[in-house]
């Protein structure tokens, strides 16, 4: 058997991947916006996903199912901005569909291209796209602002989710920016046992560690009263068992997503992620009942064109340069 047939991945894997990717993001933002809805204490529903995150990775690690990360102090050091913009990124997420539905949350974070084309330029080393990615952002832009306007009233949007959606969107753009140089080297030594399970599972740990203290700040003086009010409205049990499942299901998909995108590489991985969120709104304006009007649609269909071509013409690699004779 040659070299090339030993590293294929069967289009069966794929698939499963993919599926299972999908189904796991779904159903995290369905566990998600209900717990969301439950409890009025989202970076504290945020941290709490993270754990069960990291109950599964233990379970993981401690069975011997997965090797252990083999980390010294300098490697943890090199991925605590991963974890902090990780933190950002999920926590903002979180928010932004906690005060907002999730349909326009996503809508929102099909934006996330533009940001991630201003980090490219602004944070060194510089990362200069293809002419046709930065015309790819008009679209995007366009769609999501036409999906901000409503018929006979103008822009009307729930600015605060808006806001949210959008910081998480830039706390992607640098969390990818600075972390892909990192990610890679630890990928490449095998003595680290850095697979992409075992990457995204340390990048949670740390992003446990940075969401506590906000949970602290920003909800820990309301949280007890918070709780005791959600309990009484919907049961202890019902607020468990989806904070628990929207944590498993967020942990589950990030890592079928992980390890779709090492095996097929950023590009194919960026454009079905947005397929992705066509799902998901589709799916979420059903389940919740959220008002899709005209602009809306047409709006959101643009943007997440925008996006998919986008994906497609930043790695498009310019024609080489013909030698002179």
């Amino acid at each position: 058997m040659s070299a090339a047939k030993k590293g294929e991945t069967s289009p069966l894997k794929l698939i499963a991947l993919v599926v299972a990717w999908y189904a796991g993001n779904t159903l995290y933002n369905i566990y998600n916006k209900k717990a969301s809805n439950m409890i009025h204490a989202h970076w504290f529903v945020a941290c709490a996903q993270l754990v069960v995150g990291m109950v599964w990775s233990g379970v993981m690690w401690t069975t011997g199912i997965r090797k252990k990360p083999n980390l010294n102090a300098a490697d943890i050091t090199a991925c605590i901005p991963i974890g902090l913009f990780a933190c950002l990124a999920h926590a903002f997420s979180v928010l932004a569909m906690g005060v907002g539905a999730v349909s326009f949350a996503q809508i929102v974070k099909a934006c996330e291209p533009v940001f991630a084309a201003v980090v490219g330029l602004v944070v060194p080393p510089m990362d200069v796209k293809p002419m046709l990615a930065y015309l790819m952002l008009i679209p995007i832009i366009g769609g999501v602002g036409l999906a901000c306007v409503k018929e006979g009233k103008g822009v009307d949007i729930n600015y605060t989710a808006f806001m949210y959606a959008s910081i998480a969107n830039l706390a992607a753009a640098l969390k990818g920016k600075l972390g892909s140089s990192v990610t890679k080297a630890l990928k490449g030594d095998k003595s680290k046992n850095m697979d992409s399970a075992n990457v995204y599972a340390v990048m949670n740990i740390i992003s446990f560690l940075f969401t506590v203290p906000m949970v602290v700040i920003a909800e820990l003086s309301t949280l007890g009263e918070e709780w005791d009010k959600a309990t009484a409205e919907h049961g202890a049990q019902a607020l468990i068992t989806n904070i628990a499942l929207s944590g498993f299901f967020y942990y589950i998909y990030n890592e079928f997503a992980f390890a779709f995108t090492a095996q097929v590489g950023a590009v194919t991985s960026s454009v079905l992620n947005t397929a992705k969120r066509v799902i998901i709104i589709v799916v979420s304006t059903i389940l919740f009942q959220e008002p899709m009007e005209r602009n809306t649609i047409i709006g959101s269909a643009i943007a997440i064109c925008g996006t998919f071509g986008y994906s497609l013409a930043s790695k498009k690699k310019a024609a080489p340069k013909k030698k002179s004779a």
